[in-house]
């Protein structure tokens, strides 16, 4: 079965962005990109919502990951591929079944590029399993969190690595492990 590895870039206090999707204030240059761009190969499928896609979009980028299948979910933007993006398949179904039938298929890992309400709802449907966060010395106050609370069970993470980087982030591997006791 193919694991499904939310690799995400966070602040300090858990925001993905600004309250408006902005993300500009996180460092876009530093060691940490070129790992960053390394490891992106290893993945064999990118999952993502709307509004992450929508960021390339107004870059004029359709295809942001060329080398893998690309797996939109979004109830707006239409269906199928997009002619000039082939790799790109948008869904306007549920998230949790597309993604349980891409870890049934054989392959590498599959990547939750995000946003947190994605993430949140596969988390919360247990399809999550492992989290690589890239916590940038940044400190937000507000905006979209690293998971959207609705539906989401607390989750007991287990430590597999943590790099740091001179450019002040800090990696950090987890793999998610069966919700905690609810009793205790």
């Amino acid at each position: 079965m193919r694991r499904v590895v939310y690799f995400v870039a966070a602040s300090v206090d858990g925001f993905i962005a600004e309250p408006d999707g902005a993300f500009h204030r996180f460092p876009m240059e530093g060691d940490h990109v070129a790992d960053y761009l390394d490891r992106l190969r290893s993945f064999g499928a990118a999952v993502l919502g709307r509004s992450t896609y929508e960021v390339g979009l107004r870059m004029g980028v359709r295809d942001p990951y060329p080398w893998m299948p690309t797996h939109v979910f979004s109830r707006t933007l239409p269906d199928d591929r997009p002619s000039e993006a082939p790799n790109v398949t948008v869904h306007r179904g549920d998230p949790s079944a597309v993604v349980r039938a891409l870890r049934e298929e054989e392959g590498a890992p599959i990547y939750l590029c995000g946003g947190g309400r994605l993430a949140g709802a596969l988390l919360a449907d247990g399809l999550v399993d492992a989290l690589w966060l890239k916590v940038s010395p940044l400190v937000l106050g507000r905006g979209r969190p690293l998971f959207d609370d609705a539906g989401v069970l607390p989750r007991v993470l287990e430590h597999r690595a943590t790099r740091s980087y001179r450019s002040g982030v800090v990696l950090i591997e987890y793999d998610l492990v069966a919700p905690p006791d609810a009793t205790r």
